[in-house]
């Protein structure tokens, strides 16, 4: 993966300077992350690290905020020298806020404040989700789409309304990437790349369909009985020759992406939309993709975000610097800076939590779609 890219403003609400710059530190999970971009939405620089754990197992807190304590200045140095720019040249220091893993999210905190106030640079505490859509927008070109923001730690359907981003339909339960992490656990798949792109791999070979529940509640979607089922369906029939593990990452992944399309149109369907935008890792994923982008052609639109290729560009759908760097400069650019003593991070941010101040255009909604009053 390329470790800077060049891409495509989208429209926003702000005058931005195109020699505004920004660094920001993306640390919520398992990969670790600093960009560098400037406000007109160039992309200077955005190296990462992953924390790879052995097949089998997970990855705890503890050890990945360890992980990321021994690279991060590394990638802020990598990252600055890729840009050809100093701290001098920045003008905010970003960082992820949340939501994410507690320990992990605080090493990129201390890391941003701790340049911020050797440099004197104000600070911006930027939501995790937010800035996967703005991130999203950017690289793509998309305007007004539903999004499906499909990762470890989230699965939501978003729509933009009145200064927010509104969550149409969520997991009750587990994430989806969560949900196929577990499962390649159990598989004895690979954690290196990830998890859930071995699964992907093993999906394609399988030839056997083995029907699971299927869990769609109203504009919601419950993921952990899926999950038991296969879990408990591998452990009784793998050992015995009845079924492969590609046709359980078969199975699973079509009838997961089903339901994900599924409350994705039915958002789409109650907000007359027309185009999606798949955004997070699990938004790599090409049967996902694909699956997306025939129902969004069927409905007269389109699915953001595939090139030439017939795919999305990965290094924008998974965690990245440059995502918080570019969403952090939207705020900054909007009045919105963070003050030291508010620089806490937070496991539970929700997308709907913040006031989307750089978006002013009108969404035409129709009238149920009103946000509630708050």
């Amino acid at each position: 993966m390329p470790d800077a890219a060049s891409t495509r403003a989208a429209p926003t609400a702000s005058t931005a300077s195109s020699t505004t710059l920004a660094i920001g530190f993306e640390g919520s999970a398992n990969k670790i992350s600093v960009g560098v971009a400037r406000a007109d939405g160039t992309i200077l620089a955005n190296p990462r690290e992953t924390y790879v754990t052995p097949p089998g197992t997970g990855f705890l807190p503890r050890e990945t905020a360890k992980h990321h304590r021994d690279v991060v200045v590394e990638l802020a140095r990598r990252a600055l020298e890729e840009a050809k720019a100093s701290m001098r040249d920045v003008d905010a220091v970003c960082f992820t806020r949340g939501p994410g893993m507690g320990a992990p999210l605080t090493t990129a905190a201390a890391c941003a404040r701790t340049l911020a106030l050797l440099f004197d640079k104000p600070l911006v505490g930027v939501n995790h989700c937010v800035a996967h859509i703005e991130m999203g927008r950017l690289v793509t070109g998309a305007r007004d789409p539903v999004v499906l923001y499909a990762s470890g730690g989230n699965t939501q359907v978003i729509a933009y309304n009145e200064r927010r981003y509104r969550i149409f339909g969520e997991t009750i339960d587990i994430a989806v990437g969560n949900m196929l992490d577990r499962f390649a656990r159990v598989c004895g798949l690979s954690n290196d790349p990830a998890p859930g792109y071995n699964i992907e791999q093993e999906a394609k070979k399988g030839t056997k369909f083995i029907e699971g529940p299927y869990g769609v509640k109203g504009m919601d979607v419950n993921l952990s009985g899926i999950l038991t089922f296969y879990e408990t369906y591998a452990k009784e029939h793998l050992g015995a020759g009845e079924v492969t593990v590609a046709d359980l990452c078969m199975s699973m992944q079509e009838t997961v992406f089903s339901m994900l399309v599924e409350i994705t149109e039915r958002a789409m369907a109650h907000t007359n939309a027309k185009d999606v935008l798949i955004v997070g890792g699990v938004g790599c994923n090409l049967r996902l993709q694909e699956m997306m982008a025939i129902m969004a052609s069927e409905r007269g639109g389109k699915l953001y975000g595939l090139d030439e290729d017939g795919r999305m560009d990965d290094r924008f759908c998974i965690d990245n610097g440059a995502m918080i760097a570019y969403t952090g400069l939207l705020q900054y650019e909007n009045g919105e800076t963070t003050p030291l003593e508010k620089t806490w991070c937070t496991q539970r941010f929700r997308t709907d939590e913040v006031l989307v101040t750089w978006r002013s255009e009108a969404v035409k909604r129709p009238a149920s779609c009103e946000p509630p009053t708050v």
